[in-house]
């Protein structure tokens, strides 16, 4: 089985602190969950696809907002699930309200058989780095560093 790969870009802005733009995950599954649960905009790499040019279409689709160079290469983690994720991260600001994410499809219940449309990021937010640290998928928080 090949190994699974996604990239993602990870939004910064200068405030009075350094702040990350994280995804919160859509759908029934992730709604009650927050610690833990939030992720930089990434997604997967299609085969021939460049992972920077992966990277940069995900963020668009799943924030609606254009990101901008320089990317700044931020290296490769590996989550639990043994996915592989590269990432960058750009200088940029954006107003959190005005996400407009894909949506995809589930199944929900699990196993029930049936499938529910849901957003793949349902909202954004702006995280200081200590905050940032709490929120996101533990594998990631190594990206900050």
């Amino acid at each position: 089985m090949a190994q699974k790969e996604s990239a993602g870009l990870l939004m910064f802005r200068r405030h009075s602190d350094l702040e990350v733009l994280l995804g919160h995950p859509g759908g029934p599954y992730w709604a009650t969950r927050d610690d833990g649960a939030w992720t930089i905009p990434k997604g997967g790499i299609h085969v021939g696809e460049d992972p920077l040019a992966t990277a940069i279409r995900e963020f668009i689709e799943e924030t609606g907002f254009q990101p901008c160079e320089p990317f700044v290469p931020l290296g490769q983690i590996t989550q639990r699930s043994g996915k592989i994720v590269y990432a960058w991260a750009f200088e940029g600001d954006c107003d959190p309200s005005q996400v407009k994410s894909i949506f995809t499809t589930t199944e929900w219940p699990p196993r029930s058989g049936r499938h529910i449309d849901i957003p793949e990021i349902d909202r954004v937010a702006f995280f200081s780095v200590g905050a940032a640290r709490r929120a996101m998928n533990v594998a990631q928080v190594e990206l900050l560093d």
